[in-house]
């Protein structure tokens, strides 16, 4: 196209004015120009590339007709300027959809999702040594993407529009409308979860499939996935809770509850360590449950808590030394006495259905926990027991994360500790902050005024 396209002086309408009957030209690059076609009752404007993939040399598509009157706007009429953009934009567009059709079908958002669950998958299942495990981020996306089928008392779910559109046409709208499609009834936790894990999906097929996108791919996740603006997106975030925020003492009760409970649905101690950990080190159900008998260093005073998986560019034999009490290392040694140091430190008794006997079961083997849900009934008895009905067993952290700020440790410290970013401690827990910071102000503050009795010097006197 271009050794041989002649350029026309189509820019103005007082230019076409002055052409005959036929096509004229204007060049967008060396493959590509938009077009006029001057007819008898007036123009119209096209565009026209050259066309690497297969079937014909040169495509075409239309723009619309040309505002042969004047250079201003009006509706429905296309000045040259305005034919030049749109003409830009569809080429984009198909050499984009050319180059992603180059190796194959076009990657979808479907496909997108179908591949990070997999990985998703296959990563729970390698950290529970169980097959087919399914994990978190399948659920929100199968949900809130993908659709489901009907299965048993289960009703069916549609997939999203956003499923099936292709990723080289993908752009922030689209997924904006998705975001904002999500029922209102869901909790903002969970809410962000899922955007988090669609977004991850997302920017992983375009890191896999770079060579065929474009790179403005990674932009429109960006800003689509997003909140409105910044503080829209603090305000989403739930904060620490004041009935969440335990004294020592409360948290001396829970532990207490903990012990009878323990014992009295025979659980072997493992219910009380679990218990005892969460609330000695502040950390996550999901970091305490990595824990190995090596990771208590008894020596140091110490535990060494496994680094949460969130976030990137972290080893996953990473730890963060933990300072407990002879207490807490006392609860732990029947847990550690006569273990390798790899085993896991907390586990607990699985069971299995006594053959022939209804409701009747039996310990099978021990192992490590392995989700969440598992502390749910026992914790239930546990907060009866110790008449604390709302407390939620993520209340140990809160008060561990409160209880160093309470003693003026630096909020980096603090966000070190329990693995989390001062960001996050400056978010959920500014009131405590607020109030250490105000403690120690008042610890600076000195008399000034002389009392009586004092040396006090007369300025008029000195004089």
């Amino acid at each position: 196209m271009a050794k041989t396209l002649n350029e026309a002086p189509i820019t103005t309408a007082s230019a076409r004015s002055k052409l005959g009957v036929g096509e004229y030209a204007r060049r967008l690059d060396a493959d590509a120009a938009v077009w006029y076609r001057k007819g008898k009752r007036g123009g119209v404007w096209f565009a026209r590339w050259r066309n690497y993939g297969p079937g014909a040399n040169y495509k075409q598509a239309p723009i619309g007709p040309a505002n042969d009157v004047n250079d201003k706007t009006a509706e429905g009429l296309f000045t040259f300027l305005q034919a030049e953009k749109v003409a830009r934009q569809i080429v984009d567009q198909a050499r984009q959809e050319a180059k992603a059709l180059a190796d194959g079908p076009p990657m979808t958002v479907r496909l997108a999702v179908e591949s990070y669950i997999a990985v998703r998958d296959a990563r729970e299942s390698r950290r529970k040594g169980r097959e087919e495990v399914a994990s978190d981020a399948s659920h929100r996306l199968r949900r809130y993407v993908l659709g489901r089928d009907k299965r048993g008392r289960r009703a069916a779910i549609p997939a999203a529009p956003l499923a099936d559109i292709a990723l080289h046409v993908l752009n922030e709208n689209d997924l904006k409308d998705w975001r904002n499609g999500l029922p209102a009834t869901l909790k903002d936790s969970t809410k962000q979860r899922t955007i988090n894990d669609l977004k991850a999906a997302l920017n992983a097929a375009y890191a896999a499939e770079r060579k065929r996108l474009d790179p403005k791919l990674e932009v429109e996740i960006k800003h689509g996935l997003e909140a409105d603006n910044e503080h829209d997106q603090d305000d989403a975030v739930p904060v620490a809770r004041d009935n969440q925020i335990l004294s020592d003492a409360q948290v001396g009760r829970l532990i207490a509850a903990a012990q009878e409970i323990d014992s009295e649905q025979d659980w072997n101690g493992d219910l009380y360590r679990l218990v005892i950990v969460l609330a000695a080190t502040g950390a996550r159900f999901s970091q305490v449950t990595r824990m190995r008998v090596g990771d208590v260093q008894r020596a140091q005073g110490r535990l060494m808590v496994p680094v949460s998986r969130k976030g990137k560019g972290r080893k996953g034999n990473e730890s963060t030394p933990v300072h407990v009490g002879k207490d807490v290392l006392d609860a732990l040694l029947p847990a550690t006495t006569g273990r390798k140091n790899d085993e896991y430190l907390l586990e607990r008794w699985r069971h299995k259905q006594v053959p022939g006997e209804v409701g009747k079961w039996k310990k099978n083997n021990r192992g490590p926990w392995q989700n969440s849900s598992e502390l749910q009934r026992p914790w239930n008895a546990i907060r009866d027991r110790a008449d604390m009905p709302e407390v939620i067993p993520y209340a140990l952290r809160h008060s561990s994360i409160v209880r160093g700020i309470r003693a003026n440790l630096p909020i980096r410290l603090v966000a070190s500790l329990h693995d989390t970013s001062t960001v996050m401690i400056e978010r959920h827990y500014a009131r405590w902050i607020t109030h250490g910071l105000d403690e120690l102000a008042a610890r600076a503050v000195v008399p000034l005024v002389p009392q009586a009795g004092g040396k006090v010097i007369s300025m008029h006197g000195r004089g």
